[in-house]
């Protein structure tokens, strides 16, 4: 992982806000999506694929001579691939709805918004061999499916942890308490996930710590319970020292002391573990967490439809899902290819098919007016969620 701090830290600065939607269009109204039909058949591919990807999901060698899981793709199928990096969520959205790609990479806050609107299709799973052996706990989940239809092949996931100084926070705090309620012992120290979708994990912690507000799922929630949520969030904005969307700002930070505590991601603490300035600890605190899982979704108006089928069966494969989940670091989908990773220990590391741990997990829904959890039709949107965010920040 030494050996790929500087990569990886260019990766996720340009993935920076990874999970994060702007306040662009309206958002979370949709009720049903548009009804379309699924690829009912693999053709020839037609030559061309363009994609909408996060940085290091698509690599074609440029800027990584060994990291090129492209060209021979494009030798098998060819499909000459052009790839347009999406630097958030919201960015991706909108590049989607231009009509101009065949698929994207979508994250959890952008899925659904993508599939209500129209912009993306069911999937034909029986078309993507590979999509057999992808972890059975990333299938048929709220965030890529909608009344049991899949609308993209799960890619890769990972956890948002609580990550600790070991020489100063010597309590080992296990409860997101360290960071909300106790954030005080910390005053100034303290740093926090730079996202609107951030509100999820308070919710997540009061649904835990405050049954009487009624939260089941931390993306449903009714306005009484969002404002809980902000007011959780706005205390801590008294002790947080700064809001991370840059992966190498929370290196920076926990290297140099001015954050001690806060929420990460493991390849962050591996990163800073491998330089040995600074001894820091992850920990999936007992409330559980929050968390992405990234699916390939295909246009809805593809013009290179079986090629972008094709994509998604190569990018799944074990060999292919193994080298991008060790170049971005996270968890692969595809449960084969922990066979296919360089470091043995890889899979264990990321908790790759464990689905006790990944059971822990809430992992990133876009909030939508009609909940995602299926109780009701009055809880908020995304939209609401940015003006709250906005307004905790100051």
């Amino acid at each position: 992982m030494k050996s790929h701090a500087i990569k990886l830290g260019l990766i996720i600065t340009a993935c920076a806000a990874l999970m994060v939607g702007c306040s662009g269009a309206q958002e979370g109204g949709g009720q049903t999506p548009p009804k379309l039909e699924p690829l009912s058949a693999l053709g020839d591919g037609e030559g061309e694929l363009n994609l909408v990807a996060w940085a290091g999901y698509a690599e074609d060698g440029s800027n990584d001579p060994t990291a090129d899981w492209v060209t021979p793709f494009e030798k098998e199928t060819g499909c000459q691939v052009n790839v347009k990096l999406g630097n958030t969520s919201d960015e991706m959205v909108q590049l989607m709805r231009t009509g101009q790609y065949d698929g994207v990479s979508a994250s959890g806050d952008a899925t659904l918004r993508l599939i209500y609107a129209g912009d993306v299709a069911p999937v034909n799973t029986s078309l993507v061999p590979n999509y057999e052996t992808i972890t059975g706990f990333l299938k048929d989940r709220p965030w890529n499916s909608v009344d049991g239809q899949m609308y993209g092949i799960p890619h890769g996931w990972g956890a948002n942890l609580l990550m600790y100084n070991v020489d100063v926070v010597r309590d080992a705090p296990n409860s997101w308490a360290a960071v909300f309620t106790d954030a005080g012992k910390y005053k100034g120290r303290v740093t926090a996930y730079d996202s609107p979708i951030y509100i999820a994990d308070a919710a997540l912690y009061l649904s835990k710590t405050k049954p009487e507000l009624g939260i089941e799922d931390p993306y449903s929630l009714t306005s009484e319970q969002l404002d809980a949520a902000v007011e959780l969030l706005k205390a801590q904005r008294e002790n947080v020292s700064e809001y991370w969307s840059d992966y190498t700002k929370e290196v920076q930070a926990f290297e140099s002391g001015t954050s001690v505590i806060g929420t990460t991601w493991q390849v962050i603490a591996n990163t800073i573990g491998a330089d040995n300035r600074v001894q820091v600890n992850t920990v999936l605190p007992k409330e559980g967490s929050t968390g992405w899982s990234d699916t390939w979704m295909v246009a809805a108006k593809a013009a290179h439809p079986n090629c972008m089928y094709k994509w998604m069966n190569w990018i799944t494969s074990p060999e292919v899902n193994a080298e991008v989940a060790e170049y971005f670091g996270e968890a692969p989908a595809q449960t084969k290819a922990c066979e296919f990773t360089t470091d043995k220990a890889f899979c264990d590391i990321y908790h790759a098919t464990d689905e006790k741990f990944a059971s822990q997990i809430r992992y990133w829904t876009t909030p939508q007016k009609k909940c995602v959890d299926g109780k009701g039709d009055d809880c908020t949107t995304y939209d609401e969620w940015v003006d709250k965010w906005q307004q905790i920040k100051g």
